[in-house]
């Protein structure tokens, strides 16, 4: 076993609409580690961004190492982290799911559990408590997915499925502020009306069938009948009406919220990108505008 570690893990973004904490997509903007033996636990930062996070043993990555560690009666040695990120924080590209994932990746490694795809995405929703962006963070793709934690009386469950999407180009929109995970998640209602969760599986289920046929017209325009969680954020986001109109006009597939939030998630033809994205950034200069890629499954 090698002393030293490189651990590259992609952003997500997740619900894609409809897939309220189930569907996730990753995209080519990584968190990128090196790892190595060390006589305390330290990271260093190489993007400045980073800097506001711990720098010690309370940083998130080692915390859920040692925590992956413990769970299999292991002990985790001290290691120097050099950590570097493409992925801003808290803007609803999945910044916490991939420092989860690097975390499990460093246990695995260093405690040699050689933990299967499904155990990697198990462990990292135990810890984000739903796999949206879990998943596509260690499987890639379009993910959809099912996590319920175990108890005394039900044992923990975790069900997924992975597919490619073909031509389809992703644009990212991410506005200058943040929106917290909790602010968006007190905004949502308590409770829902059963005719509308009925409509809600209805709409999820025929879009996951789109999407498996590649037809990512009726795909984009199911993804933005949400009932559950954008009726409420929009609100967070006042850029989202309007430059949603925009794509649309121009042809996008769909345009929704990127997990939380702010950040917005546009889906067009590969071949309509570049008029999209010059027009956001024409419409849209407060927020910048950046063409990804969808990370094939793996």
């Amino acid at each position: 076993m090698s002393d030293l570690l490189k651990i590259k893990v992609p952003a997500t973004s997740a619900n894609l609409g409809i897939g309220f904490d189930s569907m996730g997509i990753a995209v080519d903007k990584f968190l990128e580690i090196e790892a190595q033996p060390h006589e305390d636990w330290l990271v260093t930062f190489q993007s400045p961004e980073l800097e506001m996070l711990p720098a010690g043993a309370e940083n998130l990555v080692i915390q859920v190492a040692q925590k992956v560690a413990r769970q299999y009666n292991r002990s985790l040695e001290p290691l120097h982290l050099h950590m570097t990120s493409e992925i801003p924080l808290t803007h609803g590209l999945g910044s916490s799911a991939s420092a989860i994932v690097a975390g499990v990746e460093l246990a695995n490694h260093y405690c040699q559990l050689e933990l299967s795809t499904y155990d990697k995405v198990r462990l990292g929703s135990a810890v984000e408590g739903h796999p949206d962006n879990i998943g596509p963070c260690v499987t890639g793709g379009l993910f959809v997915g099912y996590y319920q934690a175990g108890d005394a009386r039900h044992p923990e469950e975790l069900y997924y499925e992975v597919m490619d999407l073909e031509r389809v180009t992703l644009i990212v929109s991410v506005p200058g502020y943040e929106i917290s995970t909790s602010d968006a998640r007190e905004i949502l209602p308590g409770h829902y009306n059963r005719q509308e969760m009925a409509k809600q599986n209805a709409v999820s289920s025929l879009m996951l069938l789109a999407s498996m046929k590649k037809d990512y017209d009726k795909m984009g325009e199911l993804m933005m009948k949400d009932l559950i969680h954008e009726p409420y954020r929009q609100i967070l986001i006042p850029e989202f009406t309007p430059l949603k109109e925009l794509t649309l006009n121009l042809g996008a597939y769909a345009t929704v919220i990127s997990g939380a939030g702010p950040t917005l998630l546009t889906l067009c033809h590969e071949d309509d990108v570049s008029n999209i994205l010059e027009a956001l950034k024409v419409s849209f200069p407060s927020c910048s505008h950046e063409e990804v890629q969808v990370v094939p499954s793996r």
